[in-house]
């Protein structure tokens, strides 16, 4: 069956509130550790790496689906719950996070080993 539509995603200002953005965190870790835990690495980065999949995750998270800026909020949710004992990591990120991506790389293959 092939997959087609469409939506309009209009375009949100602002941030995510602190409140949100601690709560998908937390959450982001559970799910992560525990598809991390039964399917591996490679499979959980599979996943998350389709995109109907991704926005049904950030959903889960917590974010609002037609909002703006889902992508790069999941992401940074990801960031903080990966740096954790998964052996996984996120760089990069908006803005002016997003200069310091290859710091960030060289940084955690430093820890990582």
């Amino acid at each position: 069956m092939a997959r087609t539509g469409m939506a309009s995603l209009p375009l949100h200002p602002g941030k995510a509130p602190r409140w949100l953005f601690g709560r998908m965190v937390k959450l982001a870790d559970a799910i992560s550790g525990v598809m991390i835990h039964e399917y591996g690495h490679k499979k959980f980065l599979e996943t998350i790496s389709d995109p109907f999949w991704f926005q049904a995750f950030s959903c889960v998270l917590g974010f609002d689906w037609h909002s703006s800026g889902t992508t790069t909020v999941t992401c940074g949710a990801l960031k903080e719950a990966l740096k954790g004992e998964q052996g996984l990591r996120v760089a990069g990120g908006k803005g002016r996070n997003s200069r310091k991506t290859l710091d960030e790389i060289d940084a955690m293959g430093e820890e990582m080993g």
